[in-house]
């Protein structure tokens, strides 16, 4: 991902006219930031890709727009094509208001200087480039787009009793859960300003390791390099590492404001500042509600600091431009030195500050700290000082930095560097500054050999005897994080695990049932001491009686737990109730015995049948299974309804009875259900 990035970065250079080699140290400018690397250790691949194809299909347009309208309009269309392939759509939806700001003063500009039929000509070609690429990715666009109105960012299913889901896509939330702080953009320039990730490692010199030392910890030294520490400040909930665009690059950003040509300015300027106000979230909460409220598709995405992406790309690409122009031959070398010294003494001077003075960005406490208890209350005053000293080291970094950065360019402006030293100077300097921190985030732990990769996720004791029951069931594992661990899913069905674009349906269900049931379940793990006390409190689970959870793990190194009263994968009940709404729905849902009992919304109450008549021989049972055809033999002299344990989807599921299409309705919030005629097939 990093290659191809630096391969991207480059074609988006060389559309702004920037000479080969120079176009190499740039890439590296933008690849080798904080971010690209971390969000590759975290996993996000398609976010990786889609982020290096963001900028050749920015650099598409911009030469579009300019004197190269067809091969423009071919890159665009290529790169816009790659991009959403890659899937990644929060990526592609910033990348849009990256290119919605260069449009507007395009067409500004285009007025200005009379010269609108060429820009409506730009604009049709652009505009039929990414009709290609968006036809050329259709079956998976819509198919997402369909997928995407039935989970959490579509529209409300009516259910107003649930605050967390009653709003017409992400409530807010969730939406500025990851939030960075106004302060906190100061990793732009300092990247261990708020401690860097939340979990990280000290050296045996710092004020833990020596307190650990005066404690009698033995081997201080190798503890330290394995001892992951919560060193992160902020105000997110936890991260992964900092957004550090590098020291080098924020000097050059602000000197470009004195040497880049104002159109360009016009453009990248107000978005790097919008797109940084977002980032902010629930710390600008005035400017958020703004956009999730009226901003089309705003609320189908989390994570607001992502659009920091768009902010980095543009005091990037504003920094490689300014570089571009202290390296331009007609330039008058001696009219740089002073704006280099003005920008230089403002990069450096903040850098400085924070280096004298680290107490001016807070205290250096946690959130998280008040859980430092017992053996581990000590990390509370030690933690803090370590923070204190992680940020002055950091400030010191970025200062020697801007130093060595200026010295570079002032050598230059007195024709003491040619300008082919001048660029390799550079492209070491970048690599120097970035690397490293980047290598804090993606190191050697990340990468292991293949024989030990295809062990990875290996079946516990548990998994292993779980996996020798050959019928289909769920399992729910207590023994990690249920709603955000997906690695059970890695061996079972799994009640729990983790999507960024669960099914709303299930969210809601999870909310207002299934969570109230774990904590019933928990509950009764804490006050049994035979296995017999537990299961009244098993039977009276409907809701995940329901889902067929069969197995619980409590323990990875034990036996599970086998629930006796799971439903199965498919019942008769002998009574339907219908519901007017979607909130009585749920309310009767944790109210009625499943095993019994379904729950229908009215609208599909012309289906059900008219009478149900029990039959004490009637047989319904799952005979083949396969995630996308399922098999059912049945058996009754009566009319029956059965409920199956299966997700209600109709897009594309569709029920046969010997071959013949027939309807099925969905019952009790989210699953299957069919009322069947009595027979034998």
């Amino acid at each position: 991902s990093s290659s191809l990035q630096t391969y991207s970065i480059h074609i988006l250079l060389l559309a702004f006219g920037i000479r080969p080699w120079l176009a190499i140290v740039g890439a590296i400018a933008f690849s080798f930031a904080s971010y690209n690397f971390i969000i590759i250790a975290a996993g996000h691949n398609s976010k990786a890709i889609t982020i290096a194809y963001m900028a050749p299909l920015i650099g598409g347009v911009f030469m579009a727009f300019g004197s190269k309208k067809i091969i423009g309009s071919l890159i665009t269309a290529i790169f816009l094509s790659l991009a959403v392939r890659a899937n990644h759509v929060q990526i592609l939806y910033y990348t849009f208001f990256i290119l919605l700001f260069f449009g507007v003063v395009e067409f500004i500009y285009s007025i200005k200087n009379k010269e609108i039929k060429s820009f409506l000509q730009s604009t049709g070609l652009v505009f039929v480039a990414a009709i290609i690429a968006l036809g050329m990715n259709a079956t998976s666009l819509i198919t997402t787009y369909e997928y995407s109105q039935y989970t959490m960012r579509g529209k409300s299913n009516g259910l107003n009793i649930d605050a967390q889901n009653s709003q017409h896509g992400l409530n807010k939330d969730y939406i500025t859960q990851w939030s960075y702080g106004v302060d906190e953009t100061m990793t732009l320039l300092i990247p261990d300003f708020k401690g860097g990730a939340s979990g990280g490692l000290l050296t045996a010199d710092s004020e833990t390791g020596k307190r650990l030392k005066s404690m009698g910890v033995p081997n201080v030294d190798k503890f330290m390099k394995e001892m992951q520490l919560p060193l992160y400040w902020g105000d997110q909930p936890g991260t992964s590492g900092p957004v550090y665009l590098g020291a080098v690059v924020i000097l050059l950003f602000v000197l470009g404001f004195f040497l880049i040509e104002k159109r360009i300015l016009f453009w990248l300027v107000p978005m790097i500042l919008l797109t940084l106000m977002l980032s902010w979230g629930r710390n600008f909460m005035w400017l958020t509600d703004i956009f999730i409220d009226y901003v089309p598709l705003y609320n189908k995405f989390r994570t607001v600091s992502m659009t920091l992406v768009a902010t980095g790309f543009g005091i990037t690409l504003i920094a490689v431009l300014a570089l571009k122009e202290i390296l331009n031959s007609e330039r008058d070398k001696k009219k740089l030195i002073k704006p280099l010294l003005i920008s230089a003494g403002i990069t450096g001077g903040i850098a400085l500050l924070f280096a004298i003075i680290p107490s001016l960005s807070g205290n250096f406490i946690a959130p998280g700290d008040v859980q430092l208890q017992g053996d581990y209350s000590f990390l509370k005053e030690t933690l803090p000082l370590d923070r204190e000293a992680l940020l002055r080291s950091d400030a010191f970094r970025s200062l020697g930095f801007i130093l060595a950065a200026t010295l570079l360019i002032f050598l230059y402006a007195n024709n003491k560097l040619k300008s082919s030293l001048m660029i390799s100077l550079f492209g070491i300097i970048f690599l120097a500054d970035l690397l490293p921190v980047a290598k804090r985030y993606l190191n050697d732990d990340n990468f292991a050999r293949k024989r030990k990769i295809e062990t990875l996720i290996e079946p516990s004791n548990a998994d292993k005897m779980i996996l020798q029951d050959p019928t289909q069931y769920r399992v729910l594992d207590a023994s990690v994080n249920i709603f955000n661990d997906a690695k059970p899913s890695y061996f079972h069905k799994n009640i729990g695990g983790y999507h960024a674009a669960k099914l709303r349906r299930y969210q809601e269900l999870i909310n207002m049932q299934i969570e109230g049931e774990i904590g019933q379940l928990f509950g009764a793990f804490g006050k049994a001491q035979t296995f017999e006390q537990i299961t009244p409190t098993l039977d009276s689970l409907g809701v995940l009686n329901m889902l067929n959870m069969k197995y619980v793990i409590y323990n990875k190194d034990a036996a599970p737990l086998v629930n006796p009263y799971a439903n199965g994968n498919v019942w008769f009940v002998k009574n339907v109730k219908v519901a007017a709404d979607a909130n009585e729905e749920m309310m009767l849902v944790g109210k009625i015995d499943t095993k019994n009992e379904v729950v229908v919304d009215k609208a599909f109450a012309a289906q059900l049948p008219a009478k149900l008549t029990p039959d004490s021989s009637a047989h319904i049972a799952l005979i083949s299974y396969k995630p996308n055809h399922l098999v059912y033999s049945f058996d009754s002299k009566t009319d029956q309804m059965a409920v199956f344990s299966e997700i209600y989807y109709d897009k594309g599921w569709n029920a046969y009875v010997d071959g013949k299409k027939m309807d099925y309705i969905r019952a009790n919030y989210l699953l299957r259900a069919m009322p069947l005629h009595s027979g034998k097939y």
